[in-house]
């Protein structure tokens, strides 16, 4: 299944989204599963299955889409993930994931625009493979540790580039109010059996920027699970964005920042393509 949050008619829902429409799932399911996020933590996300073949509710120009879960408790990024960004950057592999956090409001949906803020022109765009978690995790070992995966989705980890320097640890570039993106739908885990033969790719104004395999990343999605399982409690609805390929705009020659009327797409096999403008703040 691909399900997807959004607002519609003033009120914020989700449901299955088909090749006819979106069938709602938050009517049928009643009001104690008020976001994905509580249908994730109920382990009901198979039920939501019975529904698929209704006739959609909505067609998919009527509403306006949310980040795919808009309320998780954690956000982990992992950079320098990819054996090429690895390279262009002049860096040893490292020997651990290299981890830092963005908070839920930093983010839009598929089709918001996003935000390059007044205080630099140094935005970027970063297209990452997402994980949500479906079932607690906890010292998960890495064999496991699919068993506890959702469903998958499209994230642009939106970067304000001169500001993320000014410590080493990354926060302050990251969290820019609407830089980043997720959507735009959670393509469910049982479409996905083996997320390392996805493939993703940038555009900038319909150009290739970054274009990869999943199967280069230094630490794939097992991997990251085990590790971000054994210091935090994950829970269902967490995400973790796995890390960008190479080719954003900060390692280009000359470099690339993102404008105003400019249009960004991150596109993974399988789950399909998160679409955002960018307007000035």
């Amino acid at each position: 299944m691909h399900l997807a949050s959004y607002t519609v008619g003033g009120h914020d829902s989700y449901g299955i989204v088909t090749a006819d429409g979106i069938i709602d799932a938050r009517r049928r399911l009643g009001p104690e599963f008020a976001t994905l996020r509580a249908v994730l933590a109920a382990e009901w996300i198979d039920a939501l299955a019975a529904f698929a073949a209704a006739s959609p509710d909505y067609a998919i120009e009527q509403v306006a889409f949310l980040p795919v879960i808009p309320d998780p408790s954690k956000i982990l990024c992992v950079g320098i993930n990819y054996q090429a960004h690895i390279r262009e950057t002049k860096r040893e592999p490292p020997q651990h994931p290299w981890l830092f956090v963005r908070f839920a409001n930093t983010l839009v949906g598929h089709g918001q625009p996003l935000l390059r803020p007044k205080v630099s022109t140094k935005y970027d765009f970063e297209g990452e493979l997402a994980v949500v978690i479906g079932r607690r995790a906890r010292y998960v070992p890495a064999a496991q540790a699919l068993t506890h995966v959702a469903g998958y989705s499209c994230f642009n980890d939106g970067t304000i580039r001169d500001w993320q320097i000014h410590s080493p640890l990354f926060t302050a570039g990251k969290n820019f109010h609407r830089s980043g993106a997720l959507g735009p739908v959670l393509a469910t885990a049982d479409a996905i059996p083996d997320p390392a033969r996805l493939h993703l790719q940038t555009r900038l104004n319909g150009q290739v920027m970054q274009q990869s395999g999943i199967d280069d990343l230094c630490f794939d999605v097992p991997a990251l699970i085990a590790y971000c399982s054994t210091f935090a409690q994950l829970e269902p609805g967490d995400i973790i964005a796995t890390g960008t390929p190479g080719g954003a705009g900060a390692f280009r020659d000359p470099r690339v920042w993102l404008c105003p009327g400019d249009v960004v797409e991150v596109e993974i096999s399988g789950i399909g393509v998160l679409r955002n403008p960018v307007a000035d703040e």
